[in-house]
C-alpha cells in the first residue's frame, strides 16, 4: 500500500451548488473510509480546494474512486491532481 494525496478546486458557489448531491457524496465518501481507502478528505476555508489523503495500492484506484464521485461527476469538483506522497514525519 501507498499514500497519496488530492489536490483539487471547486467550482464558483460550490456550497450551494453540492445542495442536491450532498448527502450521496457524503456515503461515497464514508464506504471509502470504512474500507481503507480514504484517510481523510475535505475542503479549504471557504471552499476553494479540496484536500485529501488515501492509502491504496495504486494512483490508479485512488483517481477512479474520485472521477466516481458525484462531486466530479456534476462538476462541483473542477480540478483534481493525485500526487505519490511520502509521509516523511
Amino acid at each position: 500500500m501507498a499514500r497519496f494525496v488530492l489536490w483539487g478546486t471547486y467550482c464558483p458557489n460550490a456550497v450551494e451548488k453540492r445542495t442536491p448531491f450532498r448527502d450521496d457524496h457524503l456515503s461515497g465518501l464514508q464506504r471509502q473510509k470504512d474500507s481503507g481507502l480514504l484517510v481523510t478528505l475535505g475542503p479549504t476555508e471557504g471552499s476553494s480546494h479540496v484536500f485529501g489523503i488515501y492509502e491504496a495500492d495504486s494512483q490508479s484506484q485512488v483517481e477512479a474512486a474520485l472521477h466516481a464521485d458525484v462531486y466530479w461527476r456534476e462538476g462541483i469538483w473542477t480540478e483534481l491532481k493525485v500526487y505519490p506522497w511520502i509521509q516523511a514525519f
